[in-house]
């Protein structure tokens, strides 16, 4: 088998088919329905290839901050124009490896009347504040701030940085073996806080997200979402645990005689994300999208996760869900009595709590019961893509309903758009932003409904609603499922009220039964333009005996293909975007019309026909009418390298 598939890699290019794993394959709801090119609008390349970087978006202002190598950029999020750059340099003469130290940007926020900007310093962190000068038109650099707990000393550890109410909460390594890493409140108008040592066990922060009440301000609180080591060292637990903990904004830590300057509501539960019944979990957090509402108790909490079978998992919490555990769950490891106030409850005044209250924080943090998904029984989608980041848009439909929609992003550089449709995912579409770069960074603009993200040598973004992929026919807008996109006089066009669209399933009888469906780019054929069987597609002129193959594009991936020839219905051989039908020796019954059909939700559309006559060959030895390039005509040799691949290739998928 090996030798088959050397001479086929020879040949690949020469039969543009890519021979991959990662393909999709025909017919899997888990797969994209669609594969097409980076659709990118605007992008802004960096001077020098970036090791890191990060970004902070100002939906407002329309304006994206880039932190990267010694420079912080403002970029007009219109265009991606530069409006001003920033070299923040090192502020210390000194060498670190023998070569001279770099400033690493790590944390941007909006902070008070300016942005925050913290970066490695060579290892001795820092922070800078960039405040408006020349009428607010521009910024200016303000004096250096000590950056230790915001930002690490290594780009490369972990951190993490939220900004509330003017007060700026951060989680930082201490050292540079990064060590000491918790959750402080650093800067602001509050007192700063920190955590107690004993609370956990090497954590990797993952996001905080601040839950307004607007009914109850004095109530809200500060989530943090987290993996922590697993303190179960057996052979069959994982070695990390996933958590969400939480703390109140109100928090000032204790009195100056018992736990003073730490969080005195500090609580934490497990994050559960797997199949229960099985006990089968998805440990490792890997991302955190918050889709907050203007109701709180309906904010939703998208998590991302690995496993150590090498899948990945996205769940979905409410705050509500959070909440009732951490309200409701009895304390790991405490039998006494509840105090009063129950440990974790918001007060006007931490300091006053009574010790016993806090000592059950102190000492019993962890909650007993587990926070569920709300899909309990398993995942709301699971994938053998390896995804590393997540955002999700709310998308109002032409039926004025509001869908999630769930961008993905993989290690290799593609984005799957992926519908929340009730309990059940729906993958839309892939697109392929970058071949030779991992994504870094990632943010959405909603009002724009387009997608920015960075890669080592540039920023690309994304355009959400590029429906001219679906622009066929009404059929073809419809199964999309894209809520983006609708059905209208001028096409498959972004949503607008009165368009088509079925969401719900993606059938296309809503086409027949719209009149919009029918003005619609419609063509009809009157008799005389009636082709015959060989004009209606493309004729090949093939001699009797010889290999021959046909070929028609896929489309979706989730509709079956099939070649129809004369009475008989013969599938396709997926080979990636091809769908292919291989006739080793062509003999009389061979000849004719060919017609390969994709059927997909009782929708059936013609791809491709051929046409396929016999060459008859002259006395003197030659063909008639012969042309070099007449007919893809394969040597028999290429024909068993195809059928060859095409075996192993149904084997390793």
């Amino acid at each position: 088998m090996k030798p088959c598939v050397h001479i086929y890699l020879c040949f690949a290019v020469y039969f543009d088919l890519v021979f991959s794993k990662d393909a999709p394959a025909l017919g899997s709801e888990n797969s994209p329905r669609l594969l097409i090119p980076g659709i990118i609008s605007d992008q802004y390349k960096y001077e020098v290839n970036q090791t890191h970087t990060v970004f902070s978006y100002r939906e407002e202002e329309q304006e994206l901050f880039v932190g990267g190598t010694d420079f912080v950029i403002k970029l007009n999020a219109n265009n991606y124009s530069v409006i001003e750059k920033f070299p923040i340099r090192t502020t210390e003469h000194h060498k670190c490896s023998d070569r001279p130290c770099k400033n690493v940007i790590t944390v941007i926020e909006k902070f008070q009347d300016g942005m925050f900007v913290c970066g490695t310093n060579g290892h001795k962190p820092k922070c800078w504040k960039l405040v408006h000068s020349v009428k607010n038109q521009t910024y200016k650099i303000e004096e250096s701030y000590e950056g230790a707990g915001i930002s690490p000393l290594v780009y490369t550890h972990n951190c993490l940085s939220l900004t509330v109410d003017g007060d700026l909460y951060a989680a930082a390594p201490l050292d540079i073996e990064g060590n000491s890493l918790q959750f402080r409140r650093k800067a602001g108008k509050r007192t700063n806080v920190w955590m107690y040592d004993r609370w956990l066990s090497e954590p990797t922060f993952i996001s905080a997200s601040w839950v307004k009440r607007s009914e109850d301000p004095d109530n809200e609180k500060i989530y943090i979402f987290f993996r922590e080591k697993n303190s179960d060292h057996s052979p069959d637990a994982d070695p990390w645990i996933s958590r969400v903990a939480r703390v109140c904004k109100t928090d000032e830590g204790g009195s100056k005689r018992f736990f003073q300057n730490m969080w005195t509501t500090f609580l934490k539960a497990r994050l559960v994300c797997g199949f229960p019944d099985e006990s089968l979990f998805f440990n490792r957090l890997q991302d955190i999208y918050v889709v907050h509402a203007d109701d709180w108790h309906q904010t939703r909490v998208y998590a991302l996760f690995t496993s150590s079978w090498n899948s990945t998992a996205v769940c979905i919490y409410s705050i509500e869900m959070i909440d009732k555990i951490f309200e409701n769950s009895a304390f790991k490891g405490y039998a006494n009595e509840i105090p009063t106030p129950r440990p974790g409850t918001c007060v006007p005044n931490s300091k006053s709590l009574p010790r016993a209250t806090v000592n059950v924080v102190k000492d019993h943090p962890e909650m007993v019961d587990w926070v569920h998904s709300l899909h309990s029984k398993a995942p709301f989608y699971v994938s053998n893509y390896n995804y590393t980041k997540i955002v999700v848009d709310r998308v109002q439909g032409a039926d004025q309903q509001v869908y999630n929609v769930l961008l993905l992003a993989t290690d290799t550089g593609k984005i799957h758009k992926v519908l929340e449709a009730g309990s059940e995912p729906f993958i839309i579409l892939e697109t392929q932003i970058s071949k030779i770069s991992s994504i870094q960074a990632m943010t959405l603009d909603s009002q724009k409904k387009k997608l920015v993200v960075g890669f080592s040598d540039k920023i690309s973004t994304v355009d959400l609603q590029k429906c001219k992929v679906y622009n066929a026919s009404c059929a073809d807008c419809v199964l999309a499922r894209d809520p983006y996109c609708a059905w209208t006089t001028s096409g498959c066009t972004p949503s607008n009220l009165g368009g088509i669209q079925n969401i719900k399933d993606g059938h296309k009888s809503v086409c027949s039964q719209n009149k919009v469906a029918n003005e619609s780019r419609g063509t009809t054929r009157s008799k005389r333009q009636i082709r015959s069987p060989e004009s209606s597609g493309t004729v090949h002129s093939v001699p009797e005996g010889v290999p021959f193959y046909l070929s028609c594009p896929i489309e979706s991936y989730h509709a079956k293909y099939t070649w129809k020839h004369g009475s008989h219905d013969r599938p396709c051989l997926q080979m990636l975007s091809n769908c292919l039908h291989l006739i080793p020796s062509m003999g009389p019954e061979d000849y004719g019309e060919y017609e390969c059909v994709s059927t997909e939700k009782e929708y059936n559309k013609s791809l491709k026909k051929y046409f396929l006559k016999q060459q008859y060959e002259k006395q003197d030895g030659r063909s008639a009418n012969y042309k070099p390039n007449d007919a893809p005509i394969l040597a028999p040799e290429l024909l068993w390298i195809i059928l060859c691949t095409a075996v192993l290739w149904e084997i390793l998928r």
